[in-house]
């Protein structure tokens, strides 16, 4: 009796937090982070659990079947909602059709040639291996695609690998007890019930949790980054460049401004889309030129912003030129087969070694960007001398 209240509180909270799930994917705008597959994996398990209420005593019948098809389709609806949260596009219900369809089969053919106990004992094991693979996906995902989540992934790796050592035992269980291990009021059966309900009751507001927190990290990234390039934008510049300086002992960083030559007349021939087409395409080759880890921010207008850190003058010159020469000689593709083609000058500052001079140093490549205006564009100039860098 015990432990049919502690399903059927269970299914009752699957339930509601499978209707919370599907609310807050209604309220979401584009990205839905997998709450709709998880809303749909808690309705399947709570259908799974009401199934196994109704069904009776462990054996062979319909319900029973459907019942352990729905438990192994979970868990794979339950990987495919993880996986929609961080952005991977896996699809969900044509290999979950072929799963169950699989399985089912599956289940008669081993009913059929072994009997009730080892149908039984498959959905333990399976299970298990389906958790144990869950398990080693979210570990994996602390050291790629998950960092920024490192002490809720762990969590949550810890917290399914105690259903997959509970399914792992209750493999063994059915196998060496039989059917009886399976009765509802056995202490094993017991335990492996209150660990799912004390499992639905965390994991649910964990993913609420994370949801949340996705979504304040995407306001913060919008925050921090221009609209039309996504390139940082002042602020962003800035918090890159506090956490450069702030990290360890670096060298010091030069900066770059970049102006397209000539921007107003494009806009005035071609048109502000064309304009803005401009600017993207700038921005593409800048981000796709500089190195990994330099900073590359649109900071108005035709006016970027790049800094060049762990490098020396040479070397940041060098990056200069290239960037330069990048965008005189990539054409901007526009309508009617046409193309564009802009250049840009450079002005570079001297280097620079904390946040507190980021103004300066502004202010130096703002003074080499006009000389070098002045001298005719399309030319890298250096603010630490009066001598133009010679064009590449």
């Amino acid at each position: 009796m015990v432990a049919k209240i502690i399903v059927g509180m269970l299914c009752a909270h699957l339930l509601c937090f499978g209707g919370m799930f599907l609310l807050i994917s209604s309220r979401l705008q584009g990205k839905k982070l997998g709450m709709d597959v998880f809303a749909l994996a808690n309705f399947l398990l709570s259908l799974a659990y009401v199934l196994q209420l109704l069904g009776g005593p462990a054996g062979w019948n319909l319900m029973s079947v459907v019942n352990h098809t729905l438990t192994i389709c979970v868990s794979a609806v339950y990987w495919v909602g993880a996986m929609r949260f961080f952005d991977r596009p896996v699809p969900l219900w044509r290999p979950l059709i072929a799963l169950a369809v699989i399985y089912t089969a599956l289940q008669v053919l081993v009913q059929w040639s072994l009997g009730s106990v080892a149908r039984y004992a498959m959905l333990s094991g399976v299970s298990a291996a389906a958790f144990l693979a869950m398990a080693v996906t979210v570990i994996y995902g602390v050291r790629t695609f998950a960092k920024d989540l490192r002490v809720e992934m762990v969590l949550f790796a810890v917290l399914i690998s105690g259903i997959c050592v509970l399914n792992a035992a209750k493999f063994v269980i059915v196998l060496s007890g039989g059917l009886q291990a399976l009765d509802m009021g056995n202490r094993f059966q017991m335990v492996f019930y209150i660990y799912m309900s004390f499992l639905a009751t965390v994991l649910a507001p964990s993913m609420i949790w994370l949801v949340l927190r996705r979504l304040t990290d995407d306001l913060r990234a919008m925050a921090a980054r221009d609209p039309l390039t996504r390139l940082l934008n002042r602020r962003g510049l800035s918090e890159g460049l506090e956490t450069y300086f702030h990290s360890r002992t670096v060298p010091p960083a030069h900066l770059f401004m970049v102006d397209i030559d000539h921007f107003k007349r494009i806009n005035d021939v071609h048109g502000h889309k064309i304009g803005d087409a401009v600017l993207s395409h700038v921005a593409d080759l800048l981000r796709d030129t500089a190195r990994k880890g330099d900073l590359t921010s649109r900071v108005g207008g035709e006016e970027f912003v790049t800094v060049c850190l762990e490098t020396d003058v040479a070397g940041a010159l060098r990056l200069a030129h290239r960037l330069r020469a990048a965008i005189e000689g990539h054409d901007v593709p526009i309508r009617g087969g046409t193309s564009i083609r802009c250049t840009a000058t450079i002005g570079v500052s001297q280097g620079f070694a904390s946040v507190d001079e980021f103004d300066r140093a502004m202010q130096q490549a703002d003074a080499a960007l006009y000389r070098g205006k002045e001298a005719g564009r399309n030319r890298v100039e250096r603010s630490s001398d009066g001598e133009h860098a010679p064009a590449i």
